[in-house]
């Protein structure tokens, strides 16, 4: 098993940045592809992020693709989300995930999650 924290969340102003860390214990942090995903109220959880066990390649929904930068350290066990320019409707709780070394993209595909971050918007 692999436990995750996530931290970094708070509240921004539009066009602002947050940088989000996951820190991961437990299992081998390596063999892992690492998720980010994110859910506002009344929405489901959707795919933000993902990165593979080397830290290559990456991937990201369209709607963050050329302002979020996904990350990781894997001597420090420790994946990073890169938030800029960031807009009202980024607004939700990050959480990060992971399953094994395959990249999802669903998060009912994914088996272990942090307790997430808030991360709020204003406009």
């Amino acid at each position: 098993q692999v436990q995750l924290v996530e931290s970094g969340g708070g509240l921004v102003q539009t066009g602002g940045s947050l940088r989000l860390s996951c820190a991961a214990s437990g299992r081998t942090f390596s063999i892992y592809a690492m998720h980010w995903f994110r859910q506002a109220p009344g929405k489901e959880r959707e795919f933000v992020a993902a990165i593979a066990r080397s830290g290559g390649p990456t991937y990201y929904a369209d709607s963050v693709k050329g302002r979020f930068t996904i990350s990781r350290d894997n001597a420090k066990n420790t994946m990073y989300l890169q938030m800029n320019s960031l807009k009202p409707e980024d607004t939700a709780v990050y959480y990060c995930a992971t399953r094994s070394s395959f990249i999802y993209n669903t998060a009912r595909s994914l088996d272990y999650w942090g307790q997430g971050t808030q991360v709020t918007v204003s406009s």
